[in-house]
């Protein structure tokens, strides 16, 4: 398959889509007022300590306080109780691991980890673990074997898939290269107070091609001129082999309407998603929740009802993992697939699933079918999801989707007439409604006039909101 990397920088914020035969399979946003501090590492402070929840909270000069789980904390002896681990006003090394979302604090962990291309060093582990995704027996001991070899004194290593093929002397150099970044950070601790900044990781461009840019990827087309010369001098040191790939995007149409992305985003912002043969999937997300509905839609199928169904479901576990990446959805998610009788269906259906999330770099758990026919799964969750991020919480339904009805607004309106009237209000009454209810009203006007016994005049207004009136008495 093609595969391209498509990077479009504007002063606000800087974008990255991945396409797989011209289609969008990873997309990733970044805004300059809204920094991304996962995978920094700071100085900080123990502020309170909450047995309760086994946690603490910890500044890291951020605003709100960071959360540190009990099992992230890195200690000569593990304990149950986090009073023994951990004190108040203690000085400690803290990598974020989520970001803040909503009303939650940044996540933190003790457990550091610095991420290369082909390896990750822990400095306060001693395994060696290789990418599930290199599935050669053999590399994988050869790799293992290397790593055995190079790998300091102090620190477990993780050899990530990119790895797979690569020379010792990639690896060595790479080892080489993180080792002196933990000494780097390790230096600045005696000399900065808590809460200070030690160590920023990568920005978003380099962290993507850090992580995805590979002998499968054709090229990488950037539309800042700053931003190439950056990457192309990034690229010469990481993988100097593939530094002819990244090009320099001139043309006068802007690159992502160039490649139809924006189009492809533009369709990232519904909860319905069609599926290939006519049905659909609905999305809906919560603060810690998504629930995903498949529904079989126009798709009728030329066999049985079982065959329909299994059809669309296969669709959609294939669909619904391209969605959860696209969207960077995260937390429990609960995917309602369409009821299938037969047991070997809905292993395929879950199967299909399983393979459908292998390219997918967040960390998944997918459970049994329950009695009720749901797929539970979670979705390793760093950032806010993209909806969170391109959307805002809307004023008139407050997030509920749901707006108060017509025939409802009729009935509170009707109730405030008939008050108006006990009260012996007389004159000429005038009810101004928004634009789009306006009709509504005027087809129904005769029974609002009878409450009051007189007419009424409707107007109008697109500076009232769409749940609100005005009942003017002259």
């Amino acid at each position: 398959m093609k595969k391209e990397i498509i990077i479009n920088r504007s002063q606000e914020e800087i974008r990255i889509a991945i396409l797989e035969d011209s289609k969008l399979i990873n997309l990733f946003v970044e805004r300059s007022e809204s920094e991304k501090i996962v995978g920094n590492i700071y100085k900080g402070r123990v502020e309170a300590i909450l047995p309760g929840i086994s946690g603490a909270f910890v500044n890291i000069g951020i605003g709100k306080n960071a959360y540190l789980n009990v099992s992230d904390i890195i200690s000569e002896k593990k304990e149950s109780n986090i009073e023994k681990m951990i004190s108040r006003r203690k000085e400690i090394i803290v990598q974020v691991e989520k970001e803040p979302i909503s009303t939650k604090g940044a996540k933190v962990t003790m457990d550091i980890s610095l991420p290369g291309r082909y390896l990750v060093y822990m400095p306060f582990q001693e395994r060696v673990g290789v990418s599930k995704h290199i599935e050669s027996r053999q590399e994988r001991n050869r790799l293992k074997v290397i790593i055995e070899e190079i790998k300091p004194k102090k620190g477990g290593i993780i050899i990530r898939t990119e790895a797979e093929d690569a020379t010792k002397e990639d690896l060595k150099r790479e080892m080489r290269y993180l080792t002196r970044l933990w000494d780097s950070v390790c230096s600045r601790i005696d000399k900065v107070k808590s809460p200070s900044l030690l160590h920023r990781d990568l920005g978003l461009v380099f962290q993507t091609i850090r992580d995805y840019f590979s002998e499968d990827v054709e090229i990488i087309l950037v539309d800042s001129k700053e931003e190439h010369k950056e990457l192309t001098n990034f690229v010469k040191i990481v993988s100097p082999e593939l530094a002819d790939r990244v090009n320099l995007y001139t043309s006068k149409t802007p690159i992502f309407k160039a490649y139809n992305i924006e189009e492809a985003l533009k369709k990232l912002r519904s909860n319905k998603v069609n599926l290939p043969s006519g049905g659909y999937i609905i999305i809906q997300e919560a603060e810690s929740l998504c629930a995903i509905d498949v529904n079989t839609g126009k798709f009728v199928g030329n066999q049985s009802q079982e065959e329909t169904v299994t059809i669309t479901n296969l669709e959609a576990a294939k669909e619904i993992a391209m969605q959860l990446r696209l969207r960077n959805i995260g937390g429990i998610i609960v995917i309602d697939f369409i009821d299938m009788r037969k047991a070997k269906n809905r292993q395929r259906v879950l199967s299909a699933l399983e393979n459908s999330v292998k390219g997918d770099k967040a960390k998944i758990r997918i459970f049994p079918i329950t009695r009720l026919g749901l797929i539970e799964m979670s979705r390793e969750r760093k950032r806010e999801s993209l909806s969170s991020l391109l959307s805002e919480t809307c004023p008139v339904c407050s997030g509920t989707g749901l707006i108060v009805s017509r025939e409802s607004l009729l009935i509170q309106i009707s109730n405030d007439l008939q008050q108006l009237k006990l009260g012996h209000h007389h004159g000429k009454t005038r009810l101004k409604l928004n634009n789009s209810v306006v009709n509504y009203f005027k087809e129904r006007l005769s029974k609002l006039e009878k409450i009051v016994g007189d007419k009424i005049e409707i107007q109008a207004s697109k500076d009232i909101g769409i749940e609100d009136y005005q009942i003017i008495v002259e």
